[in-house]
């Protein structure tokens, strides 16, 4: 029988809903020392097996349409027959962000769902590598990461956190690798830019920014986050004049590097800032409308922007995050940088990678592994409109908020069937 009967067979025979309900509940029964608490999960351990028996006992790969009927819906199964047909291959790596992706302010309350962490932990204990790729602080991811995951699977040896971007990547147990600071390889003029704008972005900044924005503590990154809840219409206003200041801010320390002055200075009749703006409005659509809303959008022609300056800024992102950040990075530098170097620390030779995200950089990601036949993408109903169109014009995998579970599931459904060879 086809192995897409008997997938119909298995959810059209069996009452496959309750026992994913069975086992989500012995999965994340919390730890409670309570007798009878104990009891009913021991009751709810047992009627999971027996249902889980009634499955093995009828199909030749029984074990493994047990193990999919507890995890995964009809749809997420069938996705994963999909998959598997189409790549003929498992996932031997995740690569997952995390703000707005592994959990999500509306949809989370900005926690990583317990039945989400407790699948990374199935797939860690299946030996499947986790790569956290994240704008955040190692500090903040280190955090979260061990109170979620645990310090044992952290210092495990197949965990990797690529930071801020792709600035850094910190693979606990691999000795001398263990921490490499990727920015350190970039050329001076580019680190001395950096330096200029970080120095200054605070103390020079305007006082309504200096009270409604704090400077994220990165590394290299020069972040710019908001005093007020992140996507409310006070964290849109001030990160929308925190972007046009950090824009101008950069113009100013790359001219002191062409050595033009302050960011006042003319390069063909025009003004650095003029420039620096246009150069940027025509990368991206997004910078574009928040330049134009804020009334500093320039007219000139982006193709005319002078060569000296264009060598520059085409080696500078600047990153918009609506409601949520602005932030300035090395285009050397970014996710995909990232990723391979953590990549290369695990050992992790041939990629076939679930890379989920929601923003531009996570994008980056996603085409790598996608023009080099190594994995696929996910992302969330509300990620950028540029990642949500790759996504969708790959495998679809897109999911609602704060459910990244779901995409989770299928992946696991995958990688049991693709044992099955």
């Amino acid at each position: 029988m086809e192995r897409y009967d008997l997938v119909y067979q298995l959810y059209d025979e069996y009452d496959t809903k309750t026992l994913r309900e069975f086992q989500e509940f012995v999965d994340v029964f919390p730890a409670v020392d309570s007798r009878v608490a104990l009891e009913h999960w021991q009751g709810a351990t047992e009627e999971l097996e027996e249902r889980k028996d009634e499955i093995r006992s009828s199909f030749a790969a029984g074990e493994t349409f047990a193990e999919i009927a507890a995890r995964a819906t009809r749809d997420q199964a069938f996705t994963a027959l999909d998959l598997e047909a189409k790549y003929d291959r498992a996932v031997n790596v995740l690569v997952l962000d995390v703000d707005e992706t592994l959990r999500s302010a509306g949809g989370t309350d900005n926690e990583i769902p317990r039945e989400t962490l407790h699948l990374l932990t199935e797939f860690h204990e299946a030996g499947v590598p986790i790569v956290i790729c994240t704008g955040q602080t190692l500090e903040n991811v280190k955090g979260f990461a061990i109170q979620g995951l645990g310090s044992e699977i952290v210092h495990s040896g197949d965990l990797s956190i690529v930071y801020e971007a792709g600035t850094g990547v910190f693979t606990p147990g691999h000795g001398a690798d263990t921490k490499q600071l990727l920015y350190e390889d970039l050329e001076e003029e580019i680190r001395t830019i950096f330096d200029d704008v970080r120095s200054r972005v605070l103390p020079d900044a305007p006082e309504e920014l200096r009270r409604g924005c704090h400077l994220q503590g990165n590394e290299f990154n020069v972040t710019m986050k908001p005093n007020y809840e992140t996507g409310s219409a006070d964290a849109r206003e001030i990160i929308d004049e925190a972007l046009v200041y950090l824009i101008d801010l950069l113009a100013d320390a790359v001219g002191d590097t062409l050595e033009n002055g302050d960011g006042e200075s003319a390069l063909d009749d025009e003004t650095i800032t003029d420039w620096t703006r246009a150069f940027y409005a025509a990368q991206d659509p997004e910078l574009r409308a928040v330049l134009e809303s804020e009334g500093s959008y320039p007219d000139l022609d982006a193709d005319a922007v002078p060569d000296a300056l264009t060598a520059v800024l085409e080696r500078i992102d600047v990153a918009y995050y609506e409601a949520d950040a602005a932030e300035i990075g090395s285009l050397e530098l970014n996710k995909v940088v990232g990723v391979e170097r953590a990549l290369d620390v695990l050992g992790v030779d041939d990629p076939f990678a679930l890379v989920m995200g929601d923003s531009k950089s996570d994008l980056r990601v996603m085409q790598w592994v996608a023009e080099n036949d190594a994995g696929i993408a996910a992302a969330p109903e509300h990620a950028s409109q540029d990642t949500l169109q790759h996504v969708l014009e790959t495998d679809e995998l897109v999911f609602d908020r704060g459910k990244s579970v779901d995409v989770l599931r299928t992946v696991y459904a995958l990688n049991r069937l693709a044992r099955l060879g």
